[in-house]
């Protein structure tokens, strides 16, 4: 039998080697600076040269693989200051790639040329995580688009800079440093990973500059900081969630977790699940590490069935998803799978196929699952496909910077509307408002992986109750 599963391991490997070239079209979702007035892009970030190269406001294109010739010439275009060239470069580029965020962006800013703005700053990892990166900017296009298009904030555009920071804390932190030192920037939308938006977090604390975060979870960040908020709920809610499903609705107690210690995300989402469970009357029958050097797909699920596991969790963070699909492939659906947020994405779809048919994986948001919302109609229309849980959060995160805005365009008008018990604005996942810890206070979604064509995959994430 071992050797049977560790056949079925070499196959899994090959095939998730032969998918990673693909595209992830379903779940890919920009960053421009200020390029207005007084200070050039150079200057606004302090001639720091490894910082300069990592921001823009349409003078440098991140996204590779939708790198045009007419957005090229945009962005020259935007160097130039030649911003009517460059709205035409853009428009064109948009209409050969319509579901090009940064494009999008880039397009809006130009239209700002040097007219008076009000900045903000988007933060994603282009380089190691271009598709989360597209994902992001997805939302935070989406929602400059529709200011800029109606009634603006009182009468002021809004325009977005973008910032490459690899979801590598350090770069993080230096970003934060620059946009700190930025008077024009009066709010980012930073970070992915937990521990990138906590490292930077201490810049932004210290700097009194508000920053948000459309997908970090962990629990470290719930009262980290008066200056730093998130739209999606925390790990806390997650757990409880997934806690909940496997021993009320699925009728089973004991549980092997799989996670990766080299991951604050991973770690938080591990420790809240086992409390969860534990507190549900569960039993945990072991917990394995993804990151080890040592780890075996095959003998992690020998070991869990041998011991009475009747569910596996996959606490994985992005790092690990490969292998944690390795243990999907090797479970053969034998026993019932559960996952983070960071296990919905296209490669899951792509790698588990069959064998990850019935996995439950608990997300802020899912686009069938809104029917009272406007966002899924319209994002569908903008960008010629269904968005995932991550643009709707980044979507979230710039309208609640947009409110802020509204009430107060300083860096401390918008905290201290944000802390507000008044504060309230509409979003993609509902309403908006912030609790005092900085966390929104908002239900999750469990979704289950089934047959089905929407993602082109052959598989789908849909909603196990779309009025959850």
């Amino acid at each position: 039998m071992l050797q049977k599963e560790i056949r079925v391991l070499i196959f899994s490997l090959l095939v998730t080697g032969g998918i990673l070239g693909l595209g992830f079209w379903l779940f890919t979702p920009n960053f421009l600076k200020n390029n207005n007035t007084k200070l050039s892009e150079n200057q606004q970030f302090n001639n720091n040269p490894s910082v300069i190269e990592r921001l823009s406001f349409g003078t440098r294109i991140f996204s590779s693989g939708n790198s045009s010739i007419t957005k090229i010439d945009g962005s020259k275009a935007m160097e130039n200051k030649n911003y009517q060239q460059a709205i035409e470069n853009f428009q064109a580029s948009l209409k050969l790639n319509p579901n090009d965020p940064e494009a999008l962006i880039y397009l809006n800013n130009a239209k700002i040329g040097a007219s008076r703005n009000y900045t903000i700053v988007v933060s994603v990892p282009f380089g190691n995580n271009p598709n989360t990166a597209l994902e992001i900017l997805r939302g935070v296009a989406q929602a400059q688009n529709e200011i800029n298009q109606n009634s603006k904030i009182k009468g002021v555009p809004l325009k977005v800079g973008i910032a490459k920071d690899e979801d590598n804390p350090e770069i993080a932190k230096q970003i934060a440093a620059n946009l700190v030192k930025n008077p024009e920037v009066l709010g980012v939308v930073c970070c992915t990973s937990s521990d990138a938006t906590l490292t930077a977090g201490t810049i932004y604390n210290s700097g009194k500059l508000v920053a948000i975060s459309p997908i970090s979870t962990s629990v470290k960040i719930t009262n980290f900081s008066p200056y730093i908020f998130r739209t999606v709920p925390s790990d806390f809610i997650a757990a409880r969630t997934l806690a909940n499903h496997m021993i009320k609705n699925l009728k089973k107690q004991k549980v092997a977790v799989f996670f990766n210690s080299q991951s604050g995300y991973s770690q938080s989402l591990k420790s809240e699940f086992v409390s969860s469970v534990l507190l549900e009357g569960g039993k945990i029958s072991r917990e394995f590490d993804l990151s080890k050097a040592d780890f075996s797909a095959a003998q992690s699920i020998k070991q869990a069935t041998e011991e009475g596991a009747e569910v596996l969790m996959l606490a994985t963070n992005t790092g690990t998803l490969d292998t944690a699909l390795q243990v999907v492939q090797v479970n053969q659906k034998r026993l019932q799978v559960l996952g983070g947020d960071d296990v919905y994405t296209l490669k899951t779809l792509e790698v588990g196929r069959e064998q990850a048919v019935g996995m439950v994986v608990a997300i802020p948001w899912h686009i069938n699952s809104s029917s009272q919302s406007d966002f899924p109609q319209e994002s569908r229309q903008l960008w010629g496909g269904d968005v995932s849980w991550r643009t709707a959060m980044a979507y979230d995160a710039t309208k609640a910077l947009i409110a802020g805005l509204e009430n107060d365009p300083t860096r401390d008008g918008i905290q201290k509307a944000f802390l507000s018990p008044e504060f309230s604005t509409a979003g993609a996942a509902g309403e908006i408002r912030f609790l005092p810890s900085g966390d929104r206070n908002a239900p999750l979604q469990l979704v289950k992986i089934v047959p089905g064509d929407r993602s082109r995959t052959g598989y789908d994430f849909e909603p196990i109750n779309k009025n959850n």
